[in-house]
């Protein structure tokens, strides 16, 4: 039993037990008159006599039976779940040489690089939707796996940070390394994605500043790949205007100035790419040149793909009256056959 049908009923209770102490006390208070030599008559005690008081007991527990009965004890039997239709998202996260541009820091943080900004805006993309499948593909020259699909969203993030443009930690970097692969990163991405199952919808977050110049995949042939396989991807160039990544990066010095000296931090963006990557695999195209504008264009992709959550819940009660009702007819059954022709003292 877990719930009462109807609990109101159980304030019957207090007549129940004024009518039971109505009864006994009757049946302890009985009348005699005066007999003389009362010790000389013959003790015989009938059956009836015996169990005198037995029928108001069991008379007022039939009433109290009744009314547990009618209050309706019941067995509830419930259920509650949810069912989510999950998203795959792979994010295609451009790292050659010229990621190292600064023209995305601000004043209060002026060593901040693209990939820097990159980095932070999509962690915080990554957090806002935690009931979807996100992995990280990281390319340059080459494409590399960075991060598989995972619910796991704390060890994406800590992945994330640790990504870095090759040879920034110092290691040697062949010169290959820093061009952009865009058909590769996309191509990776595809692959990834295309072993994700139990899932609604695929899709590709590509980000990149530059032209593609490297790899065995043209962006094309992976925007037929991505195509054929259902999978929708937003596209977004990176960058400011040639002229802006060229004194954001004078500005910040070291590498990043050597790079815009050589010509790549104003390298340009293939749009014409990007845009017929994201046409025709049904998705859209962003052109950014700050983190606001990444955070927004994020913002918008975030509004289109939605992971749909229903809620699924039913109960169930059963009703246990009966057995209690039926124990009541039970008890009051004896009680008016013990009380024999006194039936009348049980009202």
């Amino acid at each position: 039993m877990n719930a009462l049908g109807n609990p109101w009923a159980l304030a019957l209770l207090a007549p129940v037990a004024l009518c039971a102490w109505r009864m006994l006390r009757r049946t302890r208070s009985v009348a005699a008159v005066p007999f003389p030599a009362i010790s000389e008559l013959p003790r015989r005690v009938s059956w009836r006599q015996r169990v005198a008081t037995l029928p108001p007991i069991l008379f007022t527990a039939a009433l109290a039976l009744a009314v547990f009965a009618l209050a309706r004890p019941q067995s509830a039997t419930s259920h509650s779940g949810e069912t989510k239709e999950a998203i795959a998202i792979e994010m295609a996260v451009d790292i050659s040489g010229s990621m190292r541009a600064g023209d995305f820091a601000t004043a209060q943080r002026p060593n901040l690089t693209r990939l820097d900004v990159v980095k932070e805006t999509f962690r915080e993309f990554v957090d806002k939707r935690p009931d979807d499948l996100i992995g990280l593909v990281a390319f340059g020259g080459y494409a590399t796996t960075r991060c598989p699909l995972t619910f796991d969203h704390d060890a994406l993030a800590a992945v994330l940070a640790e990504t870095r443009i090759p040879g920034d930690n110092g290691e040697p970097v062949e010169r290959e390394e820093l061009q952009t692969s865009i058909g590769d990163g996309l191509a990776t991405a595809c692959a990834r994605l295309a072993s994700a199952s139990n899932v609604a919808t695929r899709v590709v977050v590509l980000l990149s500043d530059g032209v593609h110049n490297f790899g065995s995949c043209t962006p094309d042939q992976a925007a037929d790949l991505a195509k054929s396989q259902g999978i929708k991807v937003y596209a977004i160039g990176a960058g400011a205007d040639p002229e802006a990544a060229r004194a954001a990066a004078a500005r910040q010095g070291g590498l990043a100035g050597l790079f815009a000296s050589l010509g790549r931090a104003e390298d340009e963006i293939d749009e014409a790419a990007l845009r017929r990557i994201a046409s025709k695999t049904g998705g859209r195209y962003f052109r950014i040149s700050s983190r606001k504008g990444l955070e927004k264009a994020l913002e918008e992709i975030d509004g289109l793909e939605k992971t749909e959550v229903q809620s699924v819940s039913w109960s169930r009660r059963t009703e246990l009256y009966a057995p209690w009702l039926v124990a009541a007819i039970v008890l009051f059954a004896a009680a008016l056959l013990l009380a024999g022709g006194g039936r009348r003292s049980l009202i």
